[in-house]
């Protein structure tokens, strides 16, 4: 009865008049700054501050285990069960909260580009800034569509709603509460306005496969001969960068789904980190930060000007706009079946390839493996990089277990006969500590040479340790740092920080024991 209860109220809070109904931006924009939620930059930039969260806060992140999602679900640290009168109780307190509220703001729109696949949504903010963050990353429907709009899956955010995790069953004041029974997710504690886009990611995880749709956390372009491209990679190992090529068209920055017909965003909008932007390095994203964009924890000074490079709230400051503020971005945001994958990985030990050709049984490898630095500030509590594995380099948003999505990339893989890279975008010559970051300019060159197939003809090199198949040669690139043991000046210090890193691989895969041996091997080299 207590469930039927709060989803009712939930309801009543939609219809009534303090819910203030798809804004405009001008709208939202003003409402933020009336409420001192948030202050103008120089460039018209909305500027806001997520408080104590400057992250995600994945301890704080529970499924309903219910009917639906009990058998389906692979539970575990990463998907935490909560009962359904816990989240009765918290939706129930949120729901309450709001509807004390002088002006609560609602925005209707979808998730999904291919309209045979999109979810529409509902999301509802305590703050105005939260829902143009919403409007902006999510894709806005046109008049038609939203007289037409019946939300399949509503969010709910409401900050100021602290648990108390000895009456409320939650692991702090946080919580980010997914029921797909009832399709709701409730957000309470954290003003980190991530949280939304990465919930309904989430939901998109469990529900594409369902539909013989692929879900992938990675960016995608295309080239004029139609040549889609897909990059692979937690936050911070350049996948928004490296996407946002002038000379190829951006079909989106973070989300997609891969269907038999091709590739299409799951968002309307991109969320790229800013720490140290420049117009020099990275020109279109720097470009995107004007009028609608919103900015998460960037320093501000007293004339609105903005530090990119001060990273003393956290080094996970953000810029959030819609996808069409990237000049040349994709007005459909599909495209057709991927030629090329390139897995990107920040490796802080310094000691894998800047590039590297998969085989496919390797590609298997490194996905399932999904090996990066865990960078600053991505999550709470993270200072500096740490070694971590996250299968399918989304691990935090897989509900279903890792055998579906990796299968499903292997099929995809063969089909269509995709080639697939190895991109270091961490250090070189050294570990975190003692090497360098490899060069933004380097790397650009480097993939570029893969999208456009210069590197076909060019020998590789076999990694002695990681038997990854290196390039002897790139354009434009010194060649001594194509093979990583060159670039170090102490070469045992390489091989005991390479060893130590291949171990690490070997003791990560122990736990898939579905998988079949040949890939099971395409990993490090046994010594």
């Amino acid at each position: 009865m207590r469930m039927m209860h709060a989803v009712a109220a939930l309801e009543e809070l939609r219809k009534q008049p303090n819910v203030k109904r798809n804004l405009s931006v001008a709208q939202l924009t003003e409402a933020a700054l009336s409420r001192q939620e948030a202050r103008l930059t120089e460039t018209g930039a909305l500027r806001a501050s997520t408080g104590k969260y400057t992250g995600r806060s994945p301890k704080d992140k529970f499924i309903v285990q219910d009917e639906l999602s009990e058998n389906k679900v692979d539970w575990g640290k990463v998907n935490q069960p909560i009962s359904e009168e816990t989240f009765e109780h918290l939706l129930e307190k949120v729901v309450n909260y709001l509807q004390a509220q002088e002006q609560v703001f609602s925005f209707q729109g979808f998730a999904g580009a291919d309209e045979r696949y999109h979810l529409p949504i509902q999301v509802i903010n305590e703050y105005a800034w939260h829902n143009l963050f919403a409007r902006q990353l999510f894709i806005r429907p046109s008049e038609d569509e939203l007289a037409a709009h019946n939300p399949a899956f509503t969010v709910i955010s409401a900050p100021g709603v602290k648990a108390d995790p000895a009456i409320d069953g939650t692991n702090s004041e946080a919580f980010v509460v997914v029921s797909f029974k009832q399709r709701v997710i409730v957000i309470g504690g954290t003003e980190y306005a991530g949280e939304m886009k990465k919930s309904i990611f989430s939901v998109m995880n469990f529900l594409l496969p369902q539909q013989e749709v692929m879900p992938m956390h990675c960016s995608a372009n295309v080239g004029a001969d139609g040549d889609t491209a897909l990059f692979f990679g937690l936050s911070g190992t350049g996948k928004t960068t490296l996407s946002a090529d002038p000379n190829r068209p951006l079909i989106g920055d973070d989300e997609h789904g891969w269907s038999p017909d091709g590739v299409f965003n799951i968002e309307g909008g991109c969320y790229a980190k800013c720490i140290n932007l420049s117009a020099e390095k990275e020109p279109e994203i720097h470009g995107a930060i004007k009028f609608g964009t919103i900015l998460e924890n960037v320093t501000v000074n007293e004339n609105g000007v903005c530090d990119y490079d001060d990273g003393s709230v956290t080094e996970n400051t953000r810029a959030a706009y819609p996808i069409d503020y990237i000049e040349g971005s994709l007005p459909k945001s599909k495209a057709g079946q991927p030629k090329t994958i390139v897995f990107l990985t920040a490796d802080a030990t310094g000691v894998l390839p800047p590039i590297s050709k998969l085989t496919t049984e390797q590609a298997m490898y490194h996905f399932l493996s999904g090996y990066t630095s865990k960078l600053a500030g991505t999550e709470r509590g993270v200072t500096e990089p740490e070694a971590t594995f996250s299968t399918c380099f989304g691990a935090p948003f897989l509900p279903l277990a890792p055998a579906v999505y990796a299968e499903m990339l292997g099929d995809k893989i063969s089909i269509h006969n995709a080639e697939v890279y190895l991109v270091n975008t961490g250090w070189t010559g050294g570990d975190y500590h003692t090497g360098a970051r490899m060069k933004l300019k380097y790397t650009r060159r480097m993939v570029q040479a893969a999208l456009s197939g210069e590197l076909k003809d060019i020998h590789t090199a076999e990694d002695e340790i990681f038997g990854l198949h290196v390039p002897v040669s790139c354009p434009d690139v010194p060649t001594a740092l194509l093979m990583p043991e060159n670039a170090w000046e102490n070469k045992a210090a390489y091989k005991e920080k390479a060893q130590e890193l291949a171990t690490k691989f070997h003791h990560n895969f122990e736990k898939f024991d579905f998988i079949d041996e040949t890939i099971r091997q395409a990993g490090p080299l046994y010594r």
